[in-house]
């Protein structure tokens, strides 16, 4: 069997509820990988709290991290880096154009500085992994340089309100997604034309896989381009129902079960 590409998104994917990666999904990655297969992560997490998963798998692949904005290789320096970050000016314009509107917080990360709008330990909770530096205060005050991304975080009732604005003012520069975080529902706003898609179509060129024989799993709407884009688009059966109704399969087992292992063991004939 000619060599696929993997790829894995993290969080409700990969990882289980608890944030583990079992022993049997472990193993039937390693499994693939000793069958000549490469396995790769494609994350919106910052890679500062994806390396421990990308070691643990003794990857030696590139990652997406930040849903696209940044694609790199941890061990290969002359691997060409892509960063495709906000401009402050829009950012600046964006959270001025913000008090017009009803908003909890806001998040912006320059890579592994944080900058958080109000101090919350709910909402820093998640951003600690990795140990990044945090300021707190107004971001149009303290942000220095193009973020990576820009989060908002806003009552349900509130989204649309906002996402509206965005379309109006800000489409032809940010393109921007809506998910449901541990500490509210958030508006990701990110360069526009930016995806996990984007970046994995750039490694599977560098690797020489084409897109049929690319195998991506995902359980988000962040994951609904590179579901598209991949040859065997893969939704979790604990995802979305907007990310099954595009898939090319839904695994039967969820995040929690060993759905992926129960995949690939069936489609790439893993003993």
């Amino acid at each position: 069997m000619k060599p696929h590409l993997i790829v894995l998104d993290l969080d409700g994917t990969l990882l289980t509820d608890d944030k583990i990666i079992t022993k049997k999904t472990a193993q039937t990655l390693h499994k693939a990988k000793s069958e000549g297969h490469h396995v790769m992560i494609a994350t919106g997490r910052p890679y500062r709290a994806t390396e421990l998963y990308y070691r643990q798998l003794n990857l030696i692949t590139p990652v997406v991290n930040f849903n696209g904005a940044f694609v790199h290789h941890p061990d290969n320096r002359s691997w060409k880096t892509i960063h495709e970050t906000l401009s402050l000016s829009v950012v600046k314009e964006v959270v001025e154009a913000m008090k017009e509107f009803p908003w909890n917080n806001m998040v912006a990360e320059v890579m592994d500085d944080v900058y958080l709008h109000y101090h919350d330990e709910k909402v820093l909770d998640n951003f600690k992994m990795g140990t990044p530096k945090v300021t707190t205060g107004e971001i149009q005050n303290y942000l220095k340089e193009d973020p990576t991304s820009l989060l908002i975080q806003a009552d349900e009732s509130n989204v649309d309100t906002i996402v509206e604005h965005l379309n109006h003012i800000h489409a032809e520069v940010v393109g921007h997604r809506i998910w449901d975080s541990p500490f509210g529902h958030v508006i990701e706003v990110f360069r526009s034309g930016l995806s996990k898609a984007a970046g994995l179509s750039h490694v599977a060129k560098w690797m020489d896989i084409p897109k049929e024989r690319i195998i991506a799993f995902g359980d988000e709407n962040n994951d609904l381009e590179m579901i598209e884009f991949a040859g065997v688009g893969v939704a979790m059966s604990n995802g979305i129902d907007e990310l099954k109704s595009i898939a090319d399969e839904v695994t039967t087992n969820s995040n929690n079960e060993d759905g992926i292992a129960q995949v690939l063991q069936e489609r790439l004939q893993l003993k």
